[in-house]
């Protein structure tokens, strides 16, 4: 009988549900689609009940199709989204929606704890700054403003802890994903006492810290009922998705670099130490005794979704309109923020620009345009990393964008640095079958893992003529920020979906 590892990502818009074979192939995939909720501005939130019941579905109809038993697969691991806020009572019910990664209905609260708290003291702690986007805000939200809801609150879980939880009935906090807490010791990987107390939180919500790779039970009866799998199949903690994303293309060495290219962009560097900034991102990495120090933008894939939606423009035709028109875009420069930005400028009221239009643009610029904006916030992050004190090496790019030849050289381009792309489009799912692969013990370590399941479809060298093009236009593009961010703030942007 074969040995199979099934892997379970749940995104901002669909959930992905993949079954590998123990060399990393996918034996078959489905995704289940659920929509955010948008009741007033700035509000972006889900109904965790919608990712369970995709879910169910997704492996439903993969064990129904006949090419899967459910006794083949060995072992389960969870991937998700970050800083979610799941509320659960006492009797395992969600209690209200969870607001999501780009929700920033809790800004005052984070104002008043940075100037209560001190924004150095927290930040110390946390490695990470205190903004509306994290779980901390969140959760005194509800404290605030849901105070009927708060007084119930038993649990409060990730993403990946809560459809752990509601495939065994048990609950979890997930190492990689403890970053979305600002009372989470960012070099101990431990609860820190004096902050929980001094942010007037309840201890008892947070669950237990445990390794990403860690068994935390086994598929229940009940759930076994519902998704058509085999009670007591093994399931770990799983983490965040950029995390196991980045374990899923192979990067687990001090200073190996994953690019993210799907809805949103990114990078994530592994690194032997807890390196921060302010400006960035820091979690620790799904495997042991590695942290992910990260960028993550709100442009990236989405971009071209967008423009291709909005401009008439066949989405099989994108690549050959932006082949057309040469490196820097004929002065053309795309400031990427289309819902507000993260790091490394941490700006909710930053708008998309465009900068250089005039008669001779034509649409094929603008799609250029869009590829080396996206390009650009990629190279401003990884220079904000490096000077941080972050060592990076080359790239290996995942995501959807990662199909593009065309953009993966542009990123290359841009920022001067090889590119490797392993098999992009299941990366994450991969990540998290390699955690429950590794859990169970079908590998012996990280290493054995990767180099059994990642493997390299093709590379891309960086055009030294097209680099040095475009530091002009990085240049600018860091010029036009700096120009335009308090005319942003005067109009009012706000973070919204």
């Amino acid at each position: 009988m074969r040995e199979l590892l099934l892997g379970i990502d749940i995104g901002t818009s669909a959930c992905k549900v993949a079954v590998f074979d123990t060399s990393g192939n996918v034996i078959t995939s489905l995704n289940g689609k659920y929509h955010a909720i948008h009741t007033q501005d700035g509000w972006a939130e889900q109904n965790p009940e919608d990712w369970w019941n995709a879910v169910i579905a997704c492996i439903r109809e993969i064990l129904t199709d006949g090419n899967i038993k459910a006794s083949e697969i060995s072992a389960i691991g969870i991937d998700g989204i970050s800083w979610a806020a799941v509320a659960m009572d006492n009797q395992g019910e969600c209690l209200c929606n969870t607001p999501l990664w780009f929700d920033t209905r809790s800004q005052e609260i984070c104002d008043e704890l940075n100037r209560n708290l001190g924004r150095e003291n927290i930040f110390s702690i946390s490695g990470n700054p205190m903004k509306p986007g994290y779980t901390t805000p969140k959760v005194l939200w509800y404290k605030k403003f849901m105070p009927e809801i708060y007084s119930r609150i038993n649990k409060i879980l990730q993403c990946n802890g809560y459809i752990a939880f509601k495939l065994t009935g048990e609950y979890s906090q997930d190492l990689s994903q403890g970053y979305g807490w600002h009372c989470f010791d960012m070099r101990t990987g431990k609860w820190d006492d004096r902050m929980i107390s001094e942010m007037q939180l309840n201890k008892n919500f947070l669950p237990e810290i445990v390794a990403c790779d860690k068994v935390i039970g086994c598929v229940s009866h009940v759930a076994a009922i519902q998704t058509g799998l085999c009670e007591g199949t093994p399931v770990v903690a799983g983490g965040l998705d950029a995390a196991c994303g980045t374990l899923g293309a192979g990067v687990i060495h001090d200073g190996e670099t994953q690019e993210q290219g799907g809805q949103a962009g990114g990078m994530s560097i592994c690194t032997n130490e807890c390196v921060s900034d302010e400006r960035l991102i820091l979690s620790f990495h799904v495997i042991p005794n590695k942290w992910l120090l990260q960028g993550g933008t709100t442009g990236g894939g989405g971009v071209i979704r967008w423009f291709s939606e909005n401009f008439a423009t066949d989405f099989s035709e994108i690549n050959n309109l932006a082949a057309k028109i040469p490196a820097g875009c004929d002065g053309l420069v795309f400031l990427p923020y289309m819902m507000g930005e993260r790091t490394p400028i941490w700006d909710p009221n930053a708008k998309g620009v465009f900068y250089g239009i005039d008669f001779a643009k034509s649409k094929a610029h603008f799609v250029r345009a869009c590829m080396e904006g996206v390009a650009l916030a990629l190279r401003h992050n990884l220079t904000v990393a490096e000077e941080a004190g972050a060592k990076i090496h080359d790239l290996r790019s995942m995501g959807g964008s990662a199909n593009s030849l065309l953009w993966t050289q542009i990123k290359s381009d841009v920022t001067n640095r090889k590119i490797f792309v392993p098999s992009s489009d299941t990366a994450t799912t991969l990540g998290a079958a390699m955690l429950a692969g590794v859990g169970v013990g079908i590998y012996r370590d990280y290493d054995e893992a990767v180099s059994k399941t990642v493997r390299i479809t093709r590379e891309h060298e960086p055009n030294f003529e097209n680099y040095a093009m475009y530091n002009k236009t990085y240049e600018t593009y860091i010029k036009l920020y700096e120009s335009l961010k308090n005319l942003m703030q005067k109009s009012g942007g706000k973070l919204s979906a």
